[in-house]
């Protein structure tokens, strides 16, 4: 499925909303996305939201105005102001897109000022957007798997199957919280020192961050029928920022013969708004595989693959310590990458899913593994910018990390840019580490 551009992504579309009309804002009325909101503070329900400019449109506030709509674009709307956005993701592309123009026309320059349907974003508190009923975390960056497995397999750095299927591996769904995430250090046990037989325990001493994609469910598949490669998209709502804390000490002793457990379970933080893919549908990339390389099975090749199968989404961390903190310093952006390097793409990962039958859920999440690109600044993962904790990372202020210390606090950014079409941002994905218990 290729979308169609529709009048919703027209750049010259501006809104009566001032802040969304700043090129640098992440929200402007091209974007629209939706998260699940009240006001901080407050014991208001949580109900769904729109992002525009500062502000957050305030679905369930919108009264007379949604008079205006048409039948199935007001149908969603009811969907979509509830405490989870499970219900309006299970509805499908057609009632995502339709209220995705109502909401343009109610907000352009020149329509009826609603003041009383905002709420200020800085005013707001969030909580996930949907009941995440299950997450898997794939491994989809191969400039990633390259440098980690160089780290522990020097003359194999790929594992053979790498290059032919999507791995990945079944995350728990519980941990997962959203962008404001303060998570005590995991302890659990780290290989035994040299020489000795018995594992150590307590908290991890090689904590990591892993910067990542979040790819959230739509409309689902009966279990025992496989979402077809070319159909995938259509079973995508839309994409977050994901970051997907790693401790590695204890990965290195768990990890075989299953997989990580303690080393991946006690928190992942998302960022709270879901740009959905039809905002997403102009920065849409050639989706690229090496001739030298296996080309993909039948299976999870389809005709848009190579013209547009990636996303142009540049992806950023960003890190700020206690100590900066105290002394009012902002965070430092560490590394930059992009999703369009990543080795398999967004249909892929959802029809290899479920091509054995397994069934998707609205309201599932796809984490899309750290995405690294091509060169070592371009690294997802402290692991990879310390070259497995060897060389210490400078911050601007003198301080040193090879892994996270307690007190950090890490910032995911992305944003959709291309000349001549506004910035699409994803807002923020931050999480900060507490001591261990």
């Amino acid at each position: 499925m290729t979308m169609t551009l529709n009048e919703t992504h027209d750049p010259s579309l501006t809104s009566w909303v001032a802040s969304a009309n700043d090129p640098a804002g992440d929200f402007p009325i091209q974007n629209l996305p939706f998260a699940v909101f009240r006001r901080a503070g407050s014991n208001e329900a949580f109900r769904g939201g729109v992002a525009i400019g500062d502000q957050v449109l305030d679905l369930a506030a919108l009264g007379d105005a949604a008079l205006a709509f048409g039948e199935e674009a007001r149908a969603a709307l009811a969907l979509a102001a509830r405490d989870t956005l499970n219900d309006f993701m299970a509805a499908g592309p057609a009632a995502w897109s339709a209220l995705r123009l109502a909401l343009s026309r109610l907000l352009r320059s020149g329509a009826s000022e609603l003041p009383q349907a905002l709420v200020p974003q800085a005013g707001a508190e969030f909580t996930l957007p949907a009941r995440i009923g299950d997450y898997t975390d794939f491994y989809t960056s191969i400039h990633h798997a390259t440098a980690v497995g160089r780290l522990f397999r020097p003359d194999e750095p790929l594992l053979p199957n790498y290059k032919w299927v999507p791995i990945g591996y079944h995350g728990r769904a519980s941990s997962i919280g959203v962008s404001g995430q303060a998570f005590p250090r995991p302890k659990g046990q780290t290989r035994p020192t040299t020489g000795g037989s018995e594992p150590h325990f307590g908290p991890s001493r090689r904590l990591d961050y892993e910067l990542e994609v979040g790819i959230f469910i739509g409309s689902g598949n009966a279990d025992g029928e496989p979402i077809a490669v070319a159909d995938a998209d259509a079973h995508v709502f839309g994409l977050c920022l994901l970051n997907d804390w790693s401790a590695r000490d204890l990965q290195a002793w768990e990890y075989q013969p299953l997989g990580p457990f303690l080393a991946k379970n006690f928190a992942t933080t998302i960022s709270p708004w879901i740009v959905t893919t039809e905002a997403l549908a102009p920065y849409r990339a050639a989706w690229k595989r090496d001739a030298a390389d296996p080309q993909p099975l039948p299976y999870l090749d389809y005709p848009a693959l190579r013209d547009s199968g990636a996303f142009d989404i540049e992806l950023e961390v960003l890190l700020r310590t206690a100590a900066m903190r105290e002394n009012g310093q902002p965070a430092v952006s560490i590394s930059r990458s992009n999703f369009r390097d990543s080795y398999w793409s967004v249909a892929q990962m959802v029809a290899h899913h479920t091509v054995n039958g397994c069934g998707l859920r609205p309201g599932d999440l796809l984490g899309s593994g750290t995405q690294s690109g091509p060169e070592p600044e371009a690294a997802g993962s402290l692991l990879e910018l310390s070259g497995g904790g060897k060389a210490a990372l400078t911050l601007p202020n003198g301080e040193q990390r090879t892994f996270l210390e307690d007190g950090d606090t890490v910032v995911l950014r992305g944003r959709a840019v291309r000349p001549g079409l506004p910035r699409i941002g994803f807002g923020e994905a931050a999480g900060t580490v507490l001591p261990a218990r």
